[in-house]
């Protein structure tokens, strides 16, 4: 074999490109094993050492954010309840402003009968709900007869009310100077007879102007245990005094503000601005009866001197946390002010309950810090050794592939290329052709089967413009005609202005308006509505223009002409489409017109003089619905300035993009706002109101607007006709 027959080893471009990426893929990518092998061990080490530091440093931090949180916990539970409570207090000092307005109003005029009475402890109502209990001291100064007596009487029903709106109150009552007292609900453990003046509550109540809380604490002569009394004295120059007043249980407070455990041993007090302690969990008067002073402790007298420190502060107004040692256990004590009293509350929380989730958190962080450690060990070993036969297997696999690839790859996408180039000139003829058996001969298919699928839509997008240029046109030339249907110019009629305009909705609408001569020089204005829209519509206008025309013109019988038409209409007419349509006779002579109405929209009247709107006419039915119907007319004096609107229903029922309408509202008030204009500016006018409203929403129907103005009088004119 000579040295010309020896075959030679022929590579494309592409083909050494794809080898010396892969010498250079595979010499990388030993290199890279290589150092990856010895930083994955070194990582590992270090993984395993950072592991633990973090343990230490996660810690010391989770320990400091819990025991912070747990801090702003309480005080921020210690502010609420404060809150809460300060919300109690506000609501009956607001009751018992009520309360008193109410009996102010009492003392100055007769009440009307109470819904509820008032009877003493010899009397059980049915209901002690329905009734009030009636307290009087040993000796009264006015009698059941008396003024006062009935005035007291109408406190009752306003008792109930609010006892039944405020279920924290124990009690409501009245009682006066003259020794009565009205208290709701009624009951009989309050003792008779009762003295209400010499109670603390009454004597405070006197000799302030303001609401007073009683200083603390005290057993209910009512039977309800420990309360506090929140009082106000209303004067009056002949009755004195009349104090109202309200009891709410200190069990009430505990219960529904004081109680609220946190979890474990934690709990609320509150105390007033002496440190007396006002309330605290098992607070109660045991069996104390309500003539024996009661006291529930003062909270500066306590041996702790940093909880005195703390009662201090309380005592203040301010707001703080503090650590104190009660007995053998240390507590948080958060603090919060009751504003609205000049009290404070104080929310207790053992520390160690604080302190366990700590604990519980660092136990858990340093066995997993320590079970983090074994893993990463075993993983880092595992690492290496898959690293290691994966570098292997993925050298073997990139000498195989890129191989093949070069040799199976290459061609046909060479081919594809080619095509691609091809039909990217217009040749929409070639066809590639590639026989490999995957998926590049069913791209070779695709690719044919596209080259064929654009030809044909190019052919079919080609005609299909064409089409749609013909009907363009077409719908151009239709409305064309639609328009010469409509008047070129307005009527010339002396002391009149008249505009008018029409607006399709689509190419071709079903609106028109049309000016009519009659017999005696007067006018016919006919405004008109086709139901629909669109080409139907169209047509049906131009028939229903035509019949309208054609019995109106000439005619001085209006409604009989248009009941003329109707009977045309209806037997013309078989598409089940109708119309309605409102005209209006001018009478210049006179200045009158007279309106008929075929179920159209009733035009706008706008008096100059006045601007006073009415609607001319609303009564009809639409042409083309009934053959034979009954239409009416009806006169009306047309003024100089005055101003008329016939319009079709696209204006009041424009739509905007919130679907709502522009509506008759507007229409009238921009109608008052341009009756000083010219009729072809207030057209304008409505027209720009219209579209701003609507804004970027399609316009939904044909618009068709006709004005109609009476020029007025100039000063020439005023003065001839005033003489």
């Amino acid at each position: 074999m000579t040295a010309e027959t020896t075959p030679r080893i022929r590579l494309s471009v592409r083909a050494k490109i794809l080898i010396v990426f892969l010498a250079l893929s595979v010499v990388s990518l030993i290199i890279t094993g290589f150092f990856a092998f010895a930083a994955l061990d070194k990582m590992g080490r270090y993984a395993e050492e950072s592991s633990a530091a973090l343990g230490v440093q996660a810690i010391d931090d989770s320990s400091a954010a819990l025991q912070k949180n747990a801090e702003e916990y309480l005080l921020r539970v210690a502010s609420d309840q404060a809150e809460i409570t300060n919300a109690l207090f506000e609501d009956t000092n607001a009751e018992m402003s009520l309360l008193a307005a109410h009996a102010h109003i009492l003392q100055k005029n007769l009440p009307v009968t109470p819904a509820i009475p008032a009877y003493f402890h010899t009397t059980t109502p049915r209901d002690p709900f329905a009734a009030t209990r009636m307290v009087s001291a040993p000796e009264i100064l006015i009698n059941q007869s008396s003024e006062e007596w009935q005035r007291l009487n109408g406190m009752n029903d306003m008792l109930q009310a609010l006892y039944q709106t405020d279920e924290d109150m124990t009690g409501v009552y009245v009682a006066t100077d003259s020794g009565i007292m009205h208290y709701y609900p009624w009951n009989t453990v309050i003792p008779a007879p009762f003295d209400p003046r010499s109670s603390d509550w009454y004597v405070r109540a006197v000799a302030t102007d303001i609401q007073v809380w009683s200083d603390a604490p005290y057993v209910d002569a009512a039977g309800h245990g420990l309360i506090m009394t929140c009082s106000r004295a209303v004067d009056h120059a002949t009755y004195g005094h009349w104090v109202v007043g309200s009891d709410v249980s200190v069990t009430t407070i505990n219960k529904d503000f004081m109680s609220h455990t946190m979890g474990g041993d934690g709990y609320a007090i509150l105390i007033d601005q002496s440190g007396n302690i006002l309330s605290r969990p098992g607070l109660s008067s045991g069996t104390d009866q309500w003539d024996v002073p009661f006291s529930g402790g003062n909270a500066l007298l306590s041996s702790n001197p940093v909880l005195v420190d703390v009662v201090k502060n309380m005592t203040a107004g301010k707001t703080g946390i503090a650590r104190v040692w009660a007995g053998s256990t240390e507590t948080y004590v958060a603090y919060a002010p009751v504003r609205s009293m000049n009290w404070s509350l104080a929310v207790f929380m053992p520390v160690e309950q604080v302190t366990s989730p700590m604990n519980k958190t660092r136990n858990q962080i340093l066995t997993a810090t320590y079970a983090s450690g074994l893993q990463i060990q075993d993983e880092t070993s595992q690492l290496l050794t898959l690293f290691s036969g994966l570098v292997v297997v993925l050298v073997i696999l990139v000498v195989c592939i890129s191989c093949i690839l070069a040799r199976i790859i290459t061609r046909p996408v060479e081919e594809l290329k080619v095509g691609t180039r091809v039909i990217g000139k217009g040749d929409l003829d070639y066809r590639v052709t590639i026989q490999s058996g995957d998926e590049f001969e069913e791209l070779a298919q695709s690719f044919n089967t596209m080259a064929a699928a654009l030809k044909k839509n190019i052919e079919n997008l080609r005609l299909t413009t064409a089409e749609k240029e013909r009907y363009t046109k077409e719908l151009e030339i239709a409305r064309t005609i639609q328009a010469s249907f409509l008047p070129d110019t307005m009527p010339d009629i002396k002391n009149i202005e008249i505009a008018a305009v029409a607006i399709p909705a689509l190419e071709v609408g079903g609106d028109f308006y049309d000016f009519i001569p009659v017999s005696d020089g007067r006018c016919v204005m006919v405004i008109a509505d086709v139901s629909g829209k669109g080409v139907s519509a169209a047509l049906f206008m131009a028939l229903s223009r035509t019949l309208i025309r054609a019995n109106l013109e000439g005619k001085s019988d209006t409604t009989g002409a248009l009941r003329q038409a109707n009977r045309m209409i209806c037997r013309d007419a078989e598409s089940s489409m109708f119309v309605t349509a409102f005209c209006l006779v001018l009478d210049p002579a006179r200045q009158t017109c007279s309106c008929v109405n075929a179920g159209h929209n009733p035009p706008l009247l706008i008096r100059n003089s006045s601007g006073e709107a009415m609607f001319l006419h609303e009564d009809g039915i639409a042409l083309g619905v009934l053959p034979e119907m009954e239409i009416h007319g009806e006169d009306v004096t047309l003024m100089p300035g005055d101003l008329v609107i016939l319009y079709t229903d696209g204006v009041t029922e424009a739509f905007n993009t919130e679907y709502h309408e522009f509506g008759e509202e507007r229409l009238i008030q921009i109608a008052r706002d341009c009756r000083s204009l010219p009729a072809p500016e207030v057209i304008q006018h409505i027209l720009d109101a219209v579209r701003a409203f609507a804004g970027s929403a399609p316009q939904s129907d044909d618009i068709t607007l006709v004005v109609l103005r009476v020029k007025p009088l100039t000063e020439k004119s005023q003065r001839v006709r005033e003489g």
